[in-house]
This record gives structure tokens, sequence and C-alpha cells, in this order.
């Protein structure tokens, strides 16, 4: 009996050291790796192979999900494209920079518009000091009037502003909205008939010259030594500058706006409304809605914009500048 109570002590011990090795086993994987598994004892282990392929699911749906999210900006991308290049009209522009060599390049964001409203600034010592200031004007575009697309400064010797007042020299600076040269326009002094050039980065690239005559008002447009345009407006009384071909065909139009009788009678600050036709606009808004359509014979290039751009500045300085000094009558008239 001695020998069956050993062995029943040995079995009894054997089977205490197994169940310690199996509760043993269970803590240690589940403190390293609790969720493969189960994480607590009694707890059924989740196999690691299924959690790779788990895994390896959710990459796959993840990249699936960025390569659909990136086809759609794409084709979002292509729409957004696709209506800017259906709203580029009502934007007023008529010109692909892709197609423009470097002149044109720099004239495009001014001048490929339609229409261009140019406002000259009132000068205050002018109006009642008679003392010539130098010019200013603001240029807008009548589809966005809330803010100027460019700016005109003139630069002039103060004694000769003074004692020739309009046949001056000056030199204009023609800037964006932020100040940046477009071109310049360089008018010398005259006698008898003014001339104005236009220039791009030092380069002359075209002038408008005055011709004389008794009554009428006749300008002469060069691009280079070939004349593309004249002006022959019938007199004092019309304040409109008609820009046309050898063949008599309309190519653009210089509008001098009435501002009031306050300011024509007593300032300097007229309005001009600088028309190149309005072929490739699908609709017009703002300003531009009471403006009534040019329908011209061809578009106007670029450097030709400048050129009419420089004759309002000439038509300005030679029939719409006058001596200031009226002081108090203004101060009345404006009340």
């Amino acid at each position: 009996m001695r020998w069956l109570s050993r062995l029943l002590s040995h079995a009894a011990a054997a089977g205490r050291t197994s169940a310690v090795a199996r509760s043993t086993s269970i803590h240690v994987s589940g403190g390293s790796h609790g969720f493969a598994s189960g994480g607590w004892e009694g707890s059924p282990a989740v196999p690691r192979e299924w959690l790779r392929k788990l895994w390896r699911e959710e990459l796959r749906k993840q990249k699936e999900a960025a390569r659909a999210l990136g086809a759609f900006a794409r084709s979002y991308e292509s729409v957004e494209a696709a209506g800017a290049a259906t709203e580029a009209p009502s934007r007023s522009y008529q010109y692909d920079d892709r197609d423009l060599d470097p002149v044109e390049a720099k004239l495009a964001p001014l001048l490929a518009r339609a229409n261009l409203v140019i406002a000259r600034d009132i000068e205050w010592a002018n109006i009642m000091l008679a003392f010539e200031q130098e010019s200013r004007y603001i240029i807008m575009d009548p589809l966005f009037p809330q803010s100027p697309v460019g700016f005109i400064r003139e630069k002039s010797n103060i004694i000769f502003r003074q004692l020739l007042r309009t046949r001056r020299p000056f030199v204009a600076e023609i800037t964006d909205a932020m100040g940046n040269e477009i071109f310049k326009v360089r008018r010398p002094f005259w006698l008898i008939n003014s001339s104005i050039y236009a220039e791009v980065d030092g380069k002359e690239i075209g002038v408008v010259h005055k011709r004389w005559h008794l009554w009428r008002r006749i300008y002469d447009l060069y691009l280079g030594n070939r004349q593309f345009a004249v002006v022959e407006n019938p007199g004092f009384w019309n304040w409109t500058f008609s820009l046309v071909d050898e063949d008599d065909k309309l190519l653009a139009q210089i509008d001098r706006n009435w501002r009031g009788i306050g300011f024509e009678l007593f300032t300097d600050a007229g309005q001009y409304a600088v028309r190149f036709g309005d072929e490739g606009l699908s609709h017009k808004f703002a300003l531009a809605a009471d403006v009534e359509e040019l329908h011209v014979a061809r578009q106007l290039s670029l450097p030709e914009r400048a050129v009419a751009l420089a004759l309002a500045i000439s038509l300005d300085s030679d029939y719409f500048s006058r001596r200031g000094g009226w002081g108090l009558p203004f101060l009345i008239a404006t009340e």
C-alpha cells in the first residue's frame, strides 16, 4: 500500500505542475501579445494569421479609397478648368496667354479687356491756386468697378508744368493695381502738333501724331512704322473719338463722359471709356451692362491697344485740361 500512496502523490504533483505551466503560459502571452491571445485568462485566442489578413484588407481598402479620391480630384479640376474657360469672356479677357510674345504678355493683364474706364483725379491745388500738379488717373474694368485694375501717374518737371502747362513734356507710367509697371507713354514738348509715344521696357512700340486742323481733331496712330488707325473727330461739340482703319471700318472708340456741371466747369477730372469691342463676351453686368455693344471690324492687338490708351492720355492733355484757380465758385457749385 505504501507504493500506491507514493504513486498517487507523484500524480498529484505532476497535475499541479501542468496547471501552473498552463496558467503561466496564458499570462505571459497575454502580457506580451494580449490582443492576439485573448488578453485575459480563459478568453479564446485570436489567430495571428487572421489579424495579418485583416490588416492587409484594411490597407487595400485605404489604397482604393485614396485612388478614388484622386480620381475625383482630377475630375473636379477638369470641371473647374472647363468652367474657367467658359467664364473667361465674363472677365472680359480676349487673349490666350499661351500665344503671346513677351511684350504682349506684359500688356495682357491690363489691356486684354473689352472695355476700360479711365478717371482723372481732382487736382485741388490746380483748382484753388492754379498750381499745375502731376496728373493722376485710375483705370477700371466696367465689369468690376469696385476696385481699380491699374493707374496712370505722370512724372514731369515742376517748373515746366507751371510755365508750359498743357504743352509741357512728361512721362507717364501705366501700372497694374499692385503698382507694377506695364508700359510707359512719353510726350515731348510741342508747339503746334503734339505727339505721344508708347514704350515697353524702354523700347518704343507705337506713336500717336496729331494733325493740325482749324476745328477738327485728327490723330494718326502708328505701330512701329505702320499706320493702323486714324481718328477724325468732327469738332469741339463731339466727345466721341472713333479709331477707324484705311477702309473706314471701326476698330475701337474713346468716349469722354459727362461727369456733371461742377466737374466739367471747374475741374480737369474727366472720365474716358476706352472700348475695344465686345466680341467674345457672353454676358455683361455691373457698369458694363449700361454700355452699348461696340462691334468692330477686327480686334486690336495688345500693342495697338497700348497706343490707343496713349491716345486717351493725349486727348485729355490736348483738349480737356484747363488752367485752374476757380476757388470759391467751385465750392459753391458742388454744394
